[in-house]
């Protein structure tokens, strides 16, 4: 199953992803003029009045023996999706530890556990007021599926480049952190860059 996933976000077969990616574009676009009960069940008629019209087509062409009589949605009525015993216990054991560590940073964040990060978490919130006057949560899942498609394929692609790129912006980050760590803990000099923190002999 993850595999299938993964060739769809890596357009293995542009055809089914093309479908896919729009097929999500478009039915949360729908969502700006509907509701989720209206376009849910207007995409489930869509679907079934497809699929039921090329079953009986499949179905006549067997009959007038012009066809193998094969499901025409096989491969899809065959496709495993369950999960075994211990698969299922691997990700509910997943899922809790990783419900338990979101709320456990949430709570430090909260109650100034380190007031640097605490500090970091105002200013990104201060940021999403912002966000939120500018666009909405339906706004930033589309663009959010849609890089889900692009970034991936992106990434691969341009590989070296965006590693470089990345690894710039980490240093200047890392610069002002450190910056905004010693103004924290009352300044002082930066650290000593020489192995061992030897200094030059004064001449």
């Amino acid at each position: 199953m993850a595999s299938k996933v993964m060739d769809l976000i890596y357009w293995k077969d542009m055809e089914r992803t093309g479908i896919v990616l729009t097929g999500l574009v478009v039915g949360l676009l729908s969502l700006f003029q509907l509701s989720i009960i209206t376009v849910v069940s207007t995409v489930s008629l869509a679907v079934m009045c497809c699929t039921i019209s090329v079953r009986i087509y499949y179905q006549v062409l067997y009959i007038l023996s012009w066809g193998d009589g094969v499901h025409p949605f096989k491969s899809y009525l065959d496709l495993d999706i369950s999960f075994s015993g211990e698969q299922a216990d691997l990700y509910m054991q997943k899922a809790i530890i990783m419900t338990l560590s979101a709320f456990d940073t949430l709570k430090r964040l909260l109650f100034v556990g380190n007031l640097f990060e605490s500090l970091k978490f105002l200013v990104l919130m201060y940021l999403v007021t912002y966000l939120g006057d500018l666009c909405n949560g339906l706004t930033l899942l589309i663009i959010g599926v849609i890089a889900i498609f692009s970034l991936p394929l992106f990434y691969r692609q341009r590989q070296e480049h965006v590693d470089s790129f990345i690894s710039k912006i980490q240093t200047h980050v890392d610069n002002v952190k450190d910056t905004f760590q010693r103004l924290a803990q009352g300044g002082g000099p930066p650290p000593d860059p020489t192995p061992g923190g030897a200094k030059p002999k004064n001449q």
